[in-house]
């Protein structure tokens, strides 16, 4: 799968931000946001599966971002709100092909597809 990640920008913070991922196809099985900020380690943001009722979202994510689906498009988005300079990484989208255990479902470490990275900056 390939997989193109766009929307990211610099935003005041308590703004928001939609990020896009565009996908070659669907030959995955979960589909999610992951971010790394300098120095600290990739985390996962959120993820979905293909049928889109198996969803996480992080501590960070909960209540403010939201994943959806756009299967017509072929793209998942990433709703980010009420953003703060915390948010400021690097987002990436990634695809992992089977399923897992849901503990493990947005663990970085499993996911299998990365497309490229796109910039947040939550600055004033």
């Amino acid at each position: 799968v390939q997989l193109q990640a766009s929307g990211g920008g610099l935003v005041q913070p308590g703004g928001s931000l939609t990020l896009s991922c565009a996908t070659s196809g669907y030959n995955y099985y979960y589909i999610g946001w992951f971010r790394q900020a300098p120095g600290k380690e990739r985390e996962g943001v959120s993820c979905i599966n293909y049928r889109g009722h198996e969803l996480y979202y992080s501590d960070v994510a909960a209540g403010r971002f939201t994943i959806s689906r756009d299967n017509g498009k072929n793209t998942v988005s990433l709703q980010m709100n009420s953003l703060e300079p915390e948010d400021t990484a690097t987002y990436y989208c990634a695809t992992r092909a089977n399923r897992i255990i849901s503990s493990r479902r947005c663990d970085p470490s499993v996911y299998d597809s990365w497309g490229q990275g796109t910039q947040v900056t939550v600055s004033s």
